[in-house]
């Protein structure tokens, strides 16, 4: 089961575990209530994670960016 849940976190951008660790709680308490208002609101977070999926994407785009031009 762990693999399982690794896979789907690695390709899933790593969302929930990120936003946990960031507010100092466990990535499956994140992913429990992530799951839950999905259900309770017919889905509508979906939009909220590819927002968040998104903005880490781009923050660790930044974070890697190359300073030198020998870097190429």
């Amino acid at each position: 089961m762990d693999k399982i849940r690794d896979v789907f976190e690695r390709w899933g951008f790593e969302v929930c575990a990120r936003s946990g660790e960031r507010m100092g709680i466990s990535a499956g308490v994140v992913r429990r209530y992530f799951i839950y208002t999905s259900f309770l609101t017919l889905g509508s977070p979906v939009i909220l994670y590819l927002i968040l999926a998104f903005w880490i994407q781009i923050k660790d785009h930044l974070h890697s960016r190359r300073f030198s031009v020998l870097d190429l």
